[in-house]
């Protein structure tokens, strides 16, 4: 089990590398595309479609990384006033709600790149990227979510992990 939870932690870390490399490339390009388009005043072909693929692959992407962080945004306000079983229990009734969410995602992802990738799907601008690129984003960050979120309920499982970031006898007033 330590070396699941140790290899999905290792995967959610490379997946936040990759989330703010796709971040400062998209910063280089818009930097480029404000050069070409405003300073040489020539057309910006590819730019923006790059940018906005990016940003959604690194939102997908950094998923996991942000889980592993405990970053997302939590409401804690009945953590707080339960005790620790009731904490471990609320803890892993929303792991298992937002597991079977990203597992269908994840899914309806694959499809949507395999029918991208079978079917040759380029876009529609002049550039025309191949679209199973950017649509692989969905099914891999949601995927690797799903496993984040397996590794977090078995270090809850296992007490490796306090639900909530709350040690059993802490009680907020």
């Amino acid at each position: 089990m330590n070396v699941f939870i140790e290899a999905v932690r290792r995967l959610s870390v490379a997946c936040g590398v990759a989330s703010v490399l796709l971040l400062i490339a998209s910063v280089v390009v818009v930097c480029h595309l404000v050069i070409v388009r405003y300073g040489l005043g020539a057309s910006a072909i590819w730019q923006h479609e790059f940018v906005t693929f990016s940003l959604i692959g690194a939102t997908f992407l950094g998923g996991p990384y942000v889980l592993l962080t405990k970053g997302h945004v939590n409401v804690d306000l009945l953590p707080i006033y339960l005790g620790h079983r009731g904490r471990v229990a609320l803890a892993l009734l929303s792991s298992v709600l937002s597991l079977i969410f990203c597992v269908i995602i994840a899914w309806r992802g694959l499809l949507w790149w395999e029918e991208a990738w079978v079917g040759n799907w380029h876009g529609e601008t002049v550039w025309a990227p191949p679209l199973w690129i950017p649509y692989i984003a969905m099914p891999l960050g949601m995927g690797l979510l799903s496993l984040q979120y397996v590794a977090d309920m078995l270090s809850l499982i296992t007490g490796r992990d306090m639900p909530f970031g709350l040690k059993p006898e802490e009680r907020q007033s």
